[in-house]
């Protein structure tokens, strides 16, 4: 056996570290199927974790990172091996995570101008500016009800 015929492998604990998500998670996700069943040693039967595990497990975490739900992982990584013929489902996947981001993100932006309007009116009321106080208190009730309707969404 030649030397570059030798695969590396990791334990649970390495694998977590590697890639960046709890062993939790990594059995986690093998029992749901967003992985296939990671190979167990021969006679600890512990889970043995290749190289190629974890790159599957690297696009896996960085997926999650998105927000992307488990479904549409577990979809994303079976369409994976379609090859080709999988890419318009994949675009869809992606450009609907791509939504899902942007409207979160508008929804932070909202909330991040409401703080600094409640920070602009105890700014006004320290000041004792009444006026600028009661202008920036009707932007923040303003704001406050554009902040329900994206919870509802």
């Amino acid at each position: 056996m030649s030397a570059t015929s030798i695969q590396h492998t990791y334990s649970i604990k390495e694998a977590s570290a590697l890639t960046g998500l709890p062993a939790s998670t990594l059995r986690y996700y093998e029992s749901i199927g967003v992985i296939t069943p990671i190979r167990r040693g021969a006679s600890s039967k512990h889970r043995v974790y290749t190289n190629e595990d974890l790159d599957l497990l690297t696009w896996v975490s960085c997926l999650s990172a998105t927000g992307m739900s488990v479904a549409d992982m577990r979809r994303y990584l079976a369409n994976g091996a379609l090859g080709p013929a999988a890419a318009p489902e994949q675009i869809e996947l992606l450009k609907g995570q791509q939504e899902q981001l942007a409207a979160e993100a508008k929804a932070i932006a909202l909330r991040e101008r409401y703080v600094a309007l409640k920070i602009g009116y105890w700014q006004a009321v320290h000041a004792g500016d009444g006026a600028r106080a009661e202008q920036l208190s009707d932007e923040a009730r303003t704001l406050a009800d554009d902040l329900k309707k994206t919870r509802k969404q």
